[in-house]
């Protein structure tokens, strides 16, 4: 292999690439993401551009060769740099592969195109399910919050009254609209050396830093500085978190301490904690908390001020407690369906996976079943323009999982 940058770098942080090279990412959130363009392009300089050096290797069994989980795993034990580790040249250069005749190359290159394509099919079908349910818990969530639906009924109620609030709309006319910093305030209470480190996801709430570990199986990077400012947290606070303006607020599980850039609210007034969790975590909250700033980065933090300019709807504690218990019962429903979803999703991944490393790397023998597959896949044209491989997703987790704990 040669590196094309010799000659054709036109800025520093610039590389032009031709059809046939091979673009690798040096960052390890990005190694997975393997593509060969069919045009002309230049790229930024965290790629490699690669070409095979001569006749005997083809780009598109050396694009299949660094995809396998093999090569990535050896090239990822070799990245270097503390905030975004990187892979060097030097060592993927020096790296050797099995070289199959061109026969063998080409016929792996058939095969595993042929499964990749049905496999990433099946998986946008699975993501367009997991979409639409998504939608449905939504739409659900959002009729029981507001009071468009009696779910005591599952009808309207029978009167309704303006709320004089633009993203509620009409609210039943028993219900109160409540000013937010008359439901919350801000809890001032600064950490206490007992005080268990919590971190802040979309995902599960606000969860010890250790738990949220074992869950998503990784580490994540500790705060060191500061410890004397971290805000203290009780079991059914809720917190506003770096992500709050995608996510909406988070509930408290555990009581602990959250760093001190959070917003910790407890509730000023007599509630049913369950009812506004599902309130803060609603579309329509959320694009009413988006519409109180004008966030011009991914990230910015909100504050209390935003948090009061959004109205709360206020039912009576007993259908608080009614449409909690509702919700928390079909959600959970159709959570398990996503659930299920998702696990086929992985599952479908880890067999491409496996399957990529044993054909290029010789374990599995796919001459005969590649000669036996059509000269033309009828389902083939939808995927020409995809040519970046998106699904391999799982590096990505852990910049996300960074970002989503605040790190």
């Amino acid at each position: 292999l040669i590196l094309s940058g010799t000659g054709v770098s036109f800025d520093s942080q610039l590389k032009r690439f031709r059809p046939g090279d091979v673009l690798f990412g040096k960052l390890r959130p990005y190694l997975a993401k393997v593509t060969r363009p069919l045009s002309y392009g230049v790229c930024v300089g965290e790629f490699l551009v690669l070409r095979p050096r001569n006749s005997r290797v083809t780009s598109p069994f050396l694009e299949q060769m660094l995809r396998s989980k093999p090569f990535i795993d050896a090239v990822n034990s070799s990245t270097f740099g503390a905030k975004m580790p990187r892979a060097d040249w030097l060592f993927i250069g020096g790296m050797a592969f099995g070289r199959p005749p061109l026969s063998e190359q080409a016929a792996m290159v058939r095969f595993l195109g042929h499964t990749d394509r049905r496999i990433r099919r099946y998986i946008r079908a699975k993501q367009k399910l997991i979409a639409l349910l998504e939608e449905q818990k939504q739409a659900i969530i959002h009729q029981a919050v507001t009071g468009q639906i009696d779910v005591r009924t599952n009808r309207p109620y029978p009167a309704y009254k303006p709320s004089g609030v633009d993203w509620l709309g009409d609210v039943p006319a028993h219900w109160e609209v409540r000013r937010s910093k008359r439901t919350f305030t801000p809890r001032q209470e600064l950490a206490s050396p007992e005080d268990v480190q919590l971190s802040a996801t979309q995902a599960y709430g606000v969860i010890a830093q250790e738990d949220y570990e074992k869950r998503v199986g990784r580490k994540v990077v500790k705060i060191l500085r500061h410890l004397e400012q971290r805000r203290h947290v009780e079991v059914d606070d809720f917190v506003i978190s770096m992500r709050s303006f995608q996510g909406g607020l988070e509930r408290a599980w555990q009581s602990g301490c959250i760093r001190s850039s959070y917003i910790v609210l407890q509730a000023a007034t007599e509630l049913v904690v369950g009812y506004f969790g599902q309130l803060f975590k609603s579309i329509r909250y959320i694009a009413a908390l988006q519409s109180t700033a004008n966030f011009i980065r991914d990230g910015q933090d909100l504050n209390f001020e935003n948090f009061c300019w959004v109205d709360l709807p206020f039912p009576p504690k007993r259908e608080q407690q009614l449409i909690a218990a509702t919700l928390e019962r079909v959600t959970m429903g159709i959570g398990s369906a996503i659930e299920r979803s998702s696990r086929e999703i992985d599952l479908l991944r880890e067999y491409r996976n496996r399957l990529i490393a044993d054909v290029v790397t010789g374990k599995l023998d796919v001459r005969e079943a590649a000669a036996r597959l059509p000269e033309a896949d009828p389902l083939g044209d939808e995927d020409v323009v995809e040519t970046v491989h998106t699904d391999v997703d799982s590096n990505l987790e852990e910049r996300k999982a960074a970002q989503e704990v605040g790190l």
